[in-house]
């Protein structure tokens, strides 16, 4: 008889270095004593979701597409979770960022999803949602995804965390996760036989090399994270072998019994293309075989990460480097610059939320180019660019101007940077600088789309909106889903009074984003102007469901009530305006068509009432009401 299938429980620690295992993590290193410790585990990006697709789906960046955070993982390849479900377990997340919210991808397989409502949340109040699902989920095989993310600046532990870490608040963030961590195992354990891997996504620079958190650069800082296996099958011990992040899914998928253990990879590859993909800086490849790491980036560097874990020493692109780190180097597939498109359904709430915990992207193809910075060589940007990403999402323009001329002034090429400061100008009123910044960006890249579509959304929120017509019109013939040019080009076509095509923009634009509930009634009202009766009132429901009690528009909801002759819900609602609303002599005129109708023995009261409040349209209107005739006659 087979013996029965485990529990499997994947723990993720976000932003955890290696080296940041030790006195402050009593519960992983009780895990590791009895389980097996991956020596020299290195992530495959370091930015929170692509580093997540990696181990969900056993791919490289390259190989699942998602090379930046707030992206979107496609649903062509298959995830852990949607494997262990296929194969009869009870699957469930409990996640604490907006970074592996459900919307990126990542969440296919999962029975149950549970992520915070605001951009984060600590580890205890992830943890007691855990532990609430624990205490009532059905004995059934269980896979369980817990991600912890508290280690990320700024730090902040809790107390007593953070008076016994005051000289080190990063490990104190630590620390508290790890007791968190430890809660987590203990009520996991106690459900029977359990796979467990704890493993970080990435780490956190502190500093070294002149990155102080994470996201731009390859060093064992930000790549090198701890990984701790145990279970049943699992040997005991250290492994000093490379081993990918990449590689949880084949793990836990041959814990499960579903899968061959993950064959041995002779060299591990990894990958920072942020500062390429936001700046046009040079693409960055990482390959570590045995102790040898080396990374390229418009030039190659070496480094013994046993002999030298800190990377003082660059041993050069002289070292005998083996032929199978030459080839990974040299064949590892870069990304192009097509590939920083925006996101199309990347609305501004979530960019607001990505801004919170730190992730801005550029959203610009690059200005590619041979003679390209070195990410490494830039390093005094890297706060400059944060700052001003934060304050652009913000909309602090003011703040980010000054901020913005100076990286342009030290790095003239970043297309991202100088068109920011062309939108900041321009959303503050200043024309002339905002056209100036506007050249220059088309001076670095004369035919970027993005320049053109900066430039159209500058033209469309002033007098000269129609220049900006011809240009998100060729855009959005060429990206029909560009979400910007889209919201654009529909306040132009209701400017220009074309309300058939506003609608049609505005129904594509909410397919991609959720609308806003002046957009639902915004919407609402032109789609009653075309006759759209069924489509307006829909629209307004959703709206009067999100505002509850604030809603104010139960005129339109009455009258499109009563014209799909649902007289009970249009006389509530037109009873429900209040005698202040400017539109109160038609409402009074439609509940005394609603009360005909529904020959209610006060009908005649209802026609006194809506001549008694009539103006000098609703006058004509209940004259030749020829429902009134039939009240009126004895």
């Amino acid at each position: 008889m087979a013996p029965p299938r485990p529990n499997i429980l994947l723990v993720t620690l976000d932003t955890t270095r290696a080296d940041a295992i030790g006195a402050a993590t009593p519960s992983l290193n009780a895990l590791a004593a009895r389980g097996r410790t991956y020596k020299y585990a290195y992530a495959t990006v370091p930015q929170t979701l692509p580093s997540h697709a990696s181990m969900f789906t056993g791919l490289y960046p390259a190989g699942h597409g998602v090379r930046e955070n707030a992206r979107f993982l496609a649903a062509r390849h298959p995830v852990l979770a949607e494997k262990l479900k296929s194969a009869g377990y009870q699957t469930a997340a409990f996640v604490s960022a907006f970074a592996v919210a459900k919307r990126f991808g990542i969440a296919r397989g999962f029975d149950s999803y549970d992520e915070p409502e605001t951009p984060e949340r600590d580890a205890k109040a992830t943890t007691e949602r855990a532990l609430a699902f624990l205490q009532q989920a059905p004995a059934e095989p269980l896979f369980l995804w817990v991600h912890y993310y508290d280690p990320h600046y700024p730090y902040t532990p809790p107390e007593p965390f953070r008076a016994r870490h005051a000289d080190n608040p990063y490990l104190g963030e630590v620390a508290f996760m790890d007791e968190q961590l430890g809660r987590v195992l203990r009520a996991f354990e106690g459900r029977g036989p359990a796979a467990i891997i704890v493993v970080a996504d990435h780490g956190e620079g502190l500093g070294e090399h002149g990155e102080q958190q994470h996201g731009n650069l390859l060093y064992q800082g930000t790549m090198h994270v701890p990984m701790v296996m145990a279970g049943p099958g699992v040997g005991r011990g250290v492994s000093d072998a490379p081993l990918s992040t990449r590689h949880v899914a084949a793990l836990l998928l041959h814990a499960a019994g579903l899968a061959p253990p993950p064959a041995p990879e002779g060299v591990i590859v990894g990958e920072a293309m942020k500062p390429f993909l936001d700046y046009g800086w040079q693409p960055q490849v990482m390959a570590v075989e045995g102790h040898t790491k080396a990374i390229m980036a418009g030039r190659v560097e070496v480094y013994d990460v046993a002999a030298d874990p800190r990377e003082a020493r660059d041993l050069g692109p002289a070292s005998d480097l083996s032929r199978p780190i030459r080839a990974t180097l040299r064949d590892y597939p870069l990304p192009t610059a097509q590939a920083a498109a925006p996101p199309a359904s990347l609305d501004e709430e979530a960019q607001r939320k990505l801004a919170s915990l730190g992730y801005v992207s550029a959203g610009v193809r690059p200005a590619v180019r041979a003679d390209a910075p070195v990410p490494a060589d830039m390093t005094s940007l890297f706060p400059l660019l944060d700052r001003v990403s934060g304050l652009f999402v913000a909309e602090r323009y003011t703040e980010a101007i000054p901020l913005l001329e100076t990286i342009h002034a030290r790095d003239p090429h970043n297309l991202a940077a100088i068109l920011r400061l062309a939108a900041a100008h321009s959303s503050l009123g200043h024309d002339a600088q905002a056209v100036a910044a506007f050249r220059k960006a088309e001076a670095i890249a004369p035919d970027s789309p993005d320049v053109k579509a900066y430039l159209a959304l500058h033209y469309a929120k002033g007098p000269e909106w129609p220049r900006a017509v011809p240009l998100l019109e060729r855009i959005l013939r060429d990206e029909p889903d560009r979400l910007p040019a889209l919201e654009a080009m529909a306040a132009i076509r209701e400017r220009q009074d074309r309300v058939a095509e506003a609608v049609a923009l505005r129904r594509q634009l909410y397919t991609m984003r959720p609308p806003t509930v002046p957009e639902l009634l915004r919407l609402a009202e032109m789609q009653m102007r075309l006759g759209q009766t069924g489509d307006a009132l829909a629209n307004l429901e959703l709206a009067r469901a999100r505002q509850g009690p604030a809603f104010r528009n139960h005129l339109e909801l009455g009258v499109l009530y009563l014209a799909l002759n649902r007289l009970h819900e249009a006389r509530e609602a037109l009873d429900r305006v209040p005698s202040s609303h400017p539109g109160y002599a038609m409402a009074r005129f439609k509940r005394a068509q609603v009360s005909a109708l529904l020959r209610e023995p006060d009908a005649a009261a209802r026609i006194e009432e809506a001549k008694k409040h009539a103006d000098a349209t609703t006058r004509v209107l209940i004259e030749n009401e020829r429902l009134f005739d039939e009240v009126r006659r004895p």
